[in-house]
């Protein structure tokens, strides 16, 4: 039971972190790769298209690939598995981020460009008021899917509960297969259950604009 407790422990955590810092790291990734943030000048748009393709390539990399690569670098264990799913979901939500701030309404935006306001204060005033339920929205549900991740990079050496469920099906150990697959089965839905509370808060108390 200990050891159950435990792995699934460690893949909630890493799976925390790995949201957690991703999310952090997208944010400024994100603005610079808003089409409608960066189109006022040859340079700003120049940062665009290479941001745009940093997101792109990364984000075609498969989060157990790069498991693959961190565990030969680093070694076995959690940390690789949390890097992996940290460069993974900074790809990842980079672009939806991104998308969601182009989607947002341009006409606070130009009112407050019309005052002289730069760059960070049209972000400040125009763009983030607008897109903080969204972001809450997909960060949340990307926890989910770094929860059943962890779970799946495990196999290749990346820690949680994955790596131990590896073994146990080398050894034929079918009682502590299905208990670990109970337990992880137990924690997605308790995940969707928790992601489905979090998301209906963030929309009631942080009413916007519905992005399309």
């Amino acid at each position: 039971g200990d050891v159950y407790k435990r792995q699934i422990y460690e893949t909630l955590v890493m799976a925390l972190l790995s949201t957690t810092l991703g999310a952090l790291l997208a944010i400024p990734f994100s603005f610079l790769a808003a089409h409608n943030l960066m189109r006022g000048n040859p340079v700003t748009m120049g940062i665009y298209y290479i941001m745009r393709f940093i997101l792109n390539v990364t984000r075609s990399i498969e989060a157990l690939i790069l498991a693959i690569i961190f565990v030969v670098i680093v070694g076995l264990g959690p940390f690789p598995g949390m890097i992996a799913l940290t460069v993974h979901t900074m790809a990842a939500l980079g672009k939806l981020y991104s998308e969601v701030i182009e989607g947002i309404d341009p006409g606070p935006i130009e009112a407050i460009r019309a005052t002289g306001a730069n760059y960070l204060q049209v972000v400040r005033y125009g763009v983030i008021p607008q897109i903080v339920p969204p972001i809450v929205s997909l960060t949340v549900y990307r926890w989910d899917i770094n929860v059943r991740t962890s779970t799946i990079i495990g196999f290749v050496g990346g820690g949680g509960i994955g790596f131990f469920l590896y073994q146990w099906i080398n050894l034929r150990d079918f009682n502590a297969v299905s208990a670990s697959i109970i337990a992880i089965a137990v924690v997605v839905v308790t995940m969707d259950l928790v992601s489905a509370r979090a998301v209906s808060y963030t929309h009631l108390t942080l009413p916007t604009k519905r992005i399309v």
